[in-house]
């Protein structure tokens, strides 16, 4: 075994999943505060932190319940629990202890959160001032439009949007490639009013001030790369006159662009692909929005509906 204190042990976990694994600043800085958490409750139970070799399922399963006492959500709670579960895993792969003790801890469970969505008549109110595209000759409205009908026709994240750079859309096969989470590259396809849509905002590129200052397709009117929060204030304001739904947000196209997909009969697996997501199961809630209006609109239907 290789003896180590736990403080260097979490050390040399995170610099593991930064460099080795790839994980997100975000998801690095989470489990950085979940394990110095941890950390402070054994001080806290024991006196002094005990060596790693003493923790047993015993030991730690107290960390549980006082997470709970916390009073934060499940999702946070699952995620302490998963840096929890991670790092112990880590520790027997690197023969710093011999099993994990951490393998029996359960998870909170979580109700399903519907995600918001545009239905069809508020997508088309969304594009419908942009019908006559040539008609557009502001580069940063044309921006707008090109960030917009990327997010829709491609269901891309927003980071993911602004992170492309000239040459990575091809509008020949109508495709482009997507550096998406965790480091993994996929090719996502173009519809072709985005097609047309981006071809026109970059016919416009460069109009704008100092936008030869960077590959970056989306820039401000400085010639800077969009922010994710330049991107969040263009869609939302666009958003506010033609839709209730609680969220205004990039993340809105994106599922708009899974429900209505799903909706019009595509395989739940390619929609998963387009998406970037690692397991179907994240792709799921959105069989599960277009199932519960189905038997809406049954109930509202069908003469046998509401009958015993």
């Amino acid at each position: 075994m290789n003896k180590i204190d736990i403080e260097s042990a979490v050390e040399k976990f995170l610099n593991y999943c930064a460099i080795q694994r790839n994980y997100s600043e975000k998801t690095i800085v989470t489990y950085s505060i979940a394990l110095n958490q941890f950390i402070d409750f054994l001080n806290k139970e024991f006196d002094s932190a005990p060596q790693l070799s003493e923790l047993d399922y015993k030991a730690i399963r107290p960390f549980i319940p006082f997470l709970y006492q916390q009073k934060k959500t499940k999702k946070t709670l699952q995620l302490k629990i998963s840096a929890l579960k991670s790092f112990f895993k880590f520790l027997v792969k690197e023969n710093i202890i011999e099993s994990n003790p951490a393998r029996f801890l359960n998870f909170p469970k979580t109700e399903k959160r519907i995600p918001s969505y545009l239905v069809k008549s508020e997508a088309e109110a969304y594009f419908k001032e942009y019908e006559n595209l040539e008609s557009i000759e502001n580069p940063l409205e044309a921006r707008n439009l090109a960030l917009s009908e990327l997010l829709y026709s491609s269901g891309l994240r927003i980071s993911e949007a602004l992170s492309l750079k000239q040459g990575e859309i091809s509008f020949q096969s109508k495709t482009l490639k997507v550096l998406g989470k965790g480091g993994k590259e996929r090719v996502v396809p173009l519809g072709q009013k985005a097609v047309n849509a981006l071809q026109h905002y970059l016919s416009l590129r460069n109009k704008i001030e100092g936008s030869q200052k960077t590959k970056y397709i989306f820039i401000t009117k400085s010639g800077n790369k969009l922010s994710a929060t330049d991107g969040y204030r263009i869609i939302h304001k666009k958003m506010l006159p033609i839709t209730e739904a609680k969220q205004k947000s990039p993340h809105i196209l994106r599922h708009s662009f899974a429900t209505h997909l799903l909706d019009g009969g595509a395989d739940i697996q390619a929609v998963s692909e387009m998406l970037g997501h690692s397991s179907i199961s994240s792709t799921q809630i959105y069989t599960h929005l277009s199932i519960e209006r189905l038997k809406e609109a049954y109930k509202k239907a069908h003469p046998k509906a509401e009958e015993d």
